[in-house]
């Protein structure tokens, strides 16, 4: 077993996107396109509209905020709430109060068929 420490204190800020108040800690990578990502956003923080490169699996675990698709409309997110944004599409995530979430990169992800949409 081995501990890996999230906090804010040891995330790198994101420069990309026009991206600001929003930084992130590598959790890890897997085999082939996986990545893991702890995301910290400040309040009033953003990471700006860009394509994604892989398929996302973005889950809120502390705090909220929103993500917005290509129309820029904005999907509250909460505690406990993901989204999923598919490679190649365009999208932004923020918080107006704070927001920690845990972003799972991979080639290709499929949701439950179950889950609710």
């Amino acid at each position: 077993m081995q501990v890996i420490e999230t906090g804010p204190e040891l995330a790198a800020t994101i420069h990309r996107f026009e991206s600001h108040g929003a930084s992130s800690v590598h959790l890890g990578t897997g085999t082939g396109d996986a990545h893991v990502y702890a995301i910290h956003i400040e309040p009033g923080g953003e990471i700006g509209p860009h394509e994604a490169g892989f398929d996302q699996l973005f889950i809120v675990v502390e705090g909220a905020g929103w993500a917005a698709g290509a129309d820029g409309v904005q999907i509250p997110l909460d505690s406990g709430r993901a989204v999923i944004v598919h490679r190649g599409e365009i999208h932004s995530k923020g918080s107006e109060t704070g927001m920690k979430a845990i972003m799972v990169q991979v080639s290709a992800l499929r949701p439950p068929e179950d889950a609710p949409t």
